[in-house]
Parts: structure tokens; C-alpha cells; sequence
């Protein structure tokens, strides 16, 4: 399990804090980013996934079902 300072970032001159990953749109959890093979936004707990475009904006699309 990931450490809970890996997961934040903190402004010390503002005195905020907020997540360093996204958080799924789908159930709210934190989702991990994967480079490889393809690039991608991935919720491991209700598998939703969001493939990359080569601009660096995001095609939301969802997983297949199980």
C-alpha cells in the first residue's frame, strides 16, 4: 500500500493540499496512471480506464465488463 505522502502534494506558502493523481469519476477513488503500453488513466477497483491521446487530452472510455 502507497504511503499517504506520496499521494499529495502540499503549498506550504498557501497552506493547501490536493492529490497528486486523479480521482475516478465512477466510484471516487484515487486511479493510477500507467505509461506502458498505451497511456492511460486506470481505476483498479471498478476498472474504469481513460486512454490518452497524443495531444495530452484525455478520450474518456470505460472498461469492458467482466
Amino acid at each position: 500500500m502507497a504511503s499517504a505522502h506520496r499521494r499529495y502534494e502540499y503549498d506550504y506558502a498557501t497552506g493547501t493540499i490536493r492529490l497528486k493523481n486523479r480521482t475516478c469519476p465512477r466510484c471516487g477513488r484515487i486511479m493510477a496512471y500507467h505509461k506502458e503500453p498505451v497511456a492511460r488513466w486506470y481505476c483498479g477497483y471498478c476498472h474504469y480506464t481513460e486512454f490518452l491521446r497524443e495531444g495530452g487530452r484525455s478520450g474518456r472510455r470505460e472498461a469492458r465488463s467482466r
